[in-house]
């Protein structure tokens, strides 16, 4: 247990020490974030606040992952790999869409059809990693193994795809992306803790680091994420659950995020299906409740203590069936 907390505190004492050093140097060269023209108009103020925070994120949580548990006796070059290689390569994507919001000043990065195969390609050569060093390509559900056979790489692309991007969608409040997140990792943490120490000390570092991050991100931000954030640690969430072999808990912990992603979709079905007519006063979901009055931190609030209910219910599954 006290290389946990080590590797939790030494994430989390790197980010904020390189988030106090770079906060005011990204806002001395204007590496700012501009707020889509669509979104809430109480939303306005925030253009010019410093973005690409989730860098820093993936820094100390990598740093601190090697410092400490590439002496442990458990430690897995493979899985090793397996870890890394989704909190880089989708973090690289997101660095590039937020490179070029901040070059363009706008909010227009990667065209999103070049962003998602991007992602999927990523994703698809992680599913064959995974099928080359793990090699396992059963599913468990309720105590019951199905081995999918090759169908598993569609089900690893779609996971990290899918996990990459409802995170994203959910980086539109001040702290609510990172609280979430930070609930779910404890999950993963509390799983993996008997069952694979790679990758609960791997879910700890991450914790930490997000939650130096929301030392600056709890309202009113000083910084954003980013996309290099939010699709870096939902492409590692999903990386977590895949080599933990409790793909379909996802499903449960990221109950928020489902709720967040469907919520688009039904918007934008509708819109479609009404010719013009909305179902929310605007999504992801979270922009419908604040529009309705609730100020940030109540619905950061909110979708937090759903998070915890859903977390806990998959922590007692993940127990009672794996």
């Amino acid at each position: 247990m006290n290389n946990y907390f080590y590797v939790y505190i030494t994430s989390f004492l790197i980010s904020i020490v390189l988030l106090v050093f770079f906060i005011p140097l990204f806002r001395k060269i204007k590496f700012s974030q501009s707020v889509r023209k669509e979104g809430p108009t109480s939303h306005y103020t925030k253009s010019g606040t410093p973005t690409m925070g989730g860098i820093f994120i993936i820094l100390s949580t990598i740093f601190s992952y090697l410092i400490y548990f590439t002496k442990d006796d458990s430690f897995n070059l493979n899985k090793l790999i397996l870890l890394l290689f989704p909190i880089v390569s989708f973090g690289l994507i997101g660095f590039l869409d937020d490179g070029l919001i901040i070059i363009k000043k706008n909010n227009n990065g990667i065209k999103p059809n070049t962003k998602l195969f991007l992602q999927i390609v990523f994703a698809f050569l992680y599913a064959i990693l995974y099928i080359k060093t793990v090699g396992n390509t059963n599913i468990r559900i309720f105590k019951q193994n199905f081995d999918i056979k090759w169908l598993y790489i569609f089900l690893v692309v779609l996971m990290l795809v899918s996990s990459s991007n409802a995170v994203n969608l959910s980086d539109g409040l001040d702290g609510l992306a990172s609280g979430l997140t930070i609930i779910v990792l404890l999950g993963v943490f509390v799983l993996g803790y008997y069952k694979d120490s790679n990758v609960s000390s791997f879910a700890i570092s991450l914790v930490g680091g997000i939650i130096g991050f929301l030392c600056y991100n709890f309202h009113p931000a000083k910084l954003f994420m980013g996309d290099v954030g939010s699709l870096a640690i939902g492409a590692s969430i999903a990386s977590m659950f895949i080599l933990l072999k409790m793909e379909i808990l996802l499903l449960i912990f990221g109950f928020v995020f489902i709720v967040e992603t469907l919520s688009v979709i039904i918007q934008v079905a509708y819109f479609k299906k009404t010719k013009g007519k909305r179902l929310f006063l605007m999504t992801p979901i979270h922009h419908h409740f604040e529009l309705k009055g609730l100020k940030e931190w109540q619905i950061d609030l909110i979708f937090w203590i759903v998070a915890i209910v859903m977390g806990t219910i998959g922590i007692y599954l993940g127990y009672k069936f794996y």
